[in-house]
């Protein structure tokens, strides 16, 4: 992760999210399923006042981390994650379309 400024950002990856945390505030998640082959992202959400930090694109890469690590495919109904996933060379070749 490389965070725009001087503070520490964090992702927890648990069962069915990643959660990112600015400074010890958990400040968002992605929701997530596995499937056989495939990690289905269902919803990203970062909190109002975390706007604007590029947290949900950590959360996105994150997860396509996650797929690479584990020769996943991603499906993501998520259309921030989608978006996200479509204009980063490097994630597009995860996408299942």
């Amino acid at each position: 992760m490389n965070p725009q400024n001087d503070n520490m950002v964090t992702i927890k990856q648990n069962e069915e999210t990643f959660d990112v945390f600015y400074d010890t505030e958990k400040a968002g998640f992605m929701a997530y399923k596995r499937k056989n082959d495939v990690l289905e992202i269902i919803h990203t959400e970062v909190s109002e006042e975390f706007g604007g930090k590029g947290l949900g694109k950590e959360l996105v890469a994150a997860a396509v981390e996650f797929a690479k690590n584990n020769n996943l495919r991603i499906i993501a109904y998520c259309p921030f994650a989608k978006k996200i996933i479509m204009k980063t060379p490097e994630f597009k070749a995860f996408l299942e379309q």
